[in-house]
């Protein structure tokens, strides 16, 4: 049995989260459940690190965040359009 990673909102992110219709929001929160097995499988490495390391594409969402032994922290989530600005 592998164990899962524990995930952490920061306030930002949960601001961001908040800010999404309730219908993605559980489809976000669905998907980071289920990559929180293997957070590396389903995610890409960000060349500009300044928003983190790491991102989730869930449908027109990114989901930003960086990992921290065996944590994912959650940094940044919003649409795909706006999310790197």
């Amino acid at each position: 049995m592998f164990s899962m990673y524990k995930i952490f909102f920061t306030n930002r992110s949960l601001k961001d989260l908040e800010s999404i219709d309730p219908a993605t929001q559980k489809r976000i929160a669905a998907k980071l459940k289920e990559y929180s097995a293997e957070p590396l499988k389903y995610s890409k490495k960000l060349s500009n690190t300044n928003l983190g390391s790491y991102r989730f594409r869930i449908g027109d969402y990114r989901v930003i965040f960086d990992i921290d032994k065996e944590n994912i922290v959650i940094l940044r989530i919003g649409h795909r359009k706006n999310i790197y600005k």
